[in-house]
């Protein structure tokens, strides 16, 4: 008789959790998602070229979408198709998913600066929509 009121225990405590996980995982994975959209500038200039973090492949590894146009910022960057993180923060770009065409570091604020090549200093940052 006790293993039976054991086993109905653990059945219901077992759904509780489960309840309860599968409730709030959503809304708190929504409200600390950051944005995979980014802008990206060379020097500080004007000219800007959008960039977007796409789906988990593998460990550190996502897909990368950059925009035709990027081009103008630094030749070839155009065929990159991954975005890999490291544990560091750094960030690499590339078109095999290992050798990297631009690497970034960490910046102040939100967002990445370029450290290789050493030019030009490309700036990546977060471009979040607001309905301000």
């Amino acid at each position: 008789m006790r293993s039976l009121s054991a086993l109905i225990g653990a059945a219901v405590l077992f759904g509780g959790v489960q309840l309860f996980h599968d409730g709030g995982d959503e809304s708190a994975a929504e409200g600390a998602t950051p944005s995979n959209i980014y802008r990206m500038a060379a020097n500080g200039g004007e000219a800007t070229c959008a960039v977007s973090r796409g789906a988990f492949v593998s460990d550190g590894l996502s897909l990368l979408t950059v925009a035709p146009n990027c081009r103008r910022l630094l030749p070839g960057i155009e065929r990159a198709k991954f975005w890999r993180e490291q544990n560091d923060g750094t960030v690499a770009f590339s078109a095999n998913g290992i050798d990297p065409i631009v690497t970034f570091s960490v910046a102040d604020g939100d967002g990445y600066e370029s450290y290789a090549p050493a030019t030009p200093l490309l700036a990546l940052a977060s471009d979040r929509k607001t309905d301000d």
